[in-house]
């Protein structure tokens, strides 16, 4: 599958360039990763972290493609948009914590404090690495 057959479905499509979303959603996630830094992972709320730091590395993709000018409603969309843009490993990784979300919000899955823990430290390094590649200028 490639990123062109979601936009042919109609689960993605061209837009305009919007860089006052992407702002927007950067400035969000930002503060996102400020109150989720504060709380304490427990088997109580591993779930729920889990889910909140998948949001904001979604959120971040958001931003990418709305600079790009791309409005993107799947989320199994984000991991073909990184492979055009030569991010095969990162679209990997994205889509192994998509299904991890999915199975926790769909399959009511639990998941352990010590691969939320990995798993969030995986996500953070991502969403640095995006930020710096490619929403530089926008804070």
């Amino acid at each position: 599958m490639k990123f062109e057959d979601f936009i042919k479905k109609e689960l993605a499509r061209k837009s305009l360039k919007d860089i006052n979303l992407a702002k927007s959603l950067l400035k969000n996630s930002k503060k996102d990763l400020n109150f989720l830094e504060k709380l304490n992972i427990d088997e109580d709320s591993s779930r729920k972290i889990m889910v909140n730091y998948y949001d904001i590395l979604r959120s971040i993709l958001e931003a990418i493609s709305a600079i790009e000018g791309y409005k993107i409603y799947s989320h199994e969309a984000f991991t073909y948009f990184l492979k055009e843009k030569r991010e095969e490993t990162l679209s990997i990784k994205f889509d192994r914590f998509r299904k991890i979300r999915n199975s926790i919000n769909y399959y009511g899955k639990d998941i352990s404090i010590e691969e939320t823990k990995e798993n969030i430290k995986e996500i953070k390094n991502m969403i640095k690495y995006f930020i710096k590649k490619y929403l530089r200028g926008l804070e």
